[in-house]
């Protein structure tokens, strides 16, 4: 992993524990899945293994953001479940970090590229790239998806004291 990866994954260890809260940003479409629906995260389960971060919309809590170091770098993937706890069969998508549209990763931003198993997966999303940023100043969560390098969806959540 490169130095701005390890310093993002430990800013987001420093956060297990907490939670945010917060709303879509964009699109600003009142019938998008997520729209006027409370969004919340908690960093929790972290260890030098992998950071998870469950992720509810509303009262769906099927959701859950999965950070972990790899000697490729850090991988981001979304984990899909069924109330049951069995998996989603659209899950585990997302990739690795890298930096995009010429901005290099630091240690408070990261941008993931869709791999080979998301592009498999869904084929459509073979071109997204998720940005995940905490923003020290505001202690805002930032989650922000393109596809085709034109924006897609984003949410801002707000830490809670």
């Amino acid at each position: 992993m490169s130095k701005s990866e390890a310093d993002f994954y430990s800013l987001m260890s420093s956060l297990c524990g907490k939670t945010f809260v917060g709303s879509t940003v964009y699109p600003d479409d009142p019938n998008h899945d997520f729209a006027g629906k409370k969004l919340v995260a908690t960093v929790k389960h972290c260890n030098h293994r992998e950071i998870r971060i469950p992720f509810s919309v509303g009262e769906d809590a099927s959701r859950t953001w999965v950070l972990t170091p790899t000697p490729q770098g850090l991988l981001f993937k979304h984990d899909h479940r069924h109330a049951d706890g069995t998996p989603d069969r659209i899950t585990n998508y997302g990739g690795f970090s890298g930096s995009y549209k010429g901005e290099a990763v630091t240690g408070t931003k990261q941008f993931f590229h869709a791999d080979d198993f998301t592009a498999n997966l869904i084929p459509e999303a073979k071109s997204n790239v998720w940005m995940m940023e905490f923003i020290p100043e505001t202690k805002e969560l930032v989650y922000y998806l393109e596809r085709h390098q034109k924006p897609r969806y984003k949410a801002v959540l707000k830490l809670q004291n």
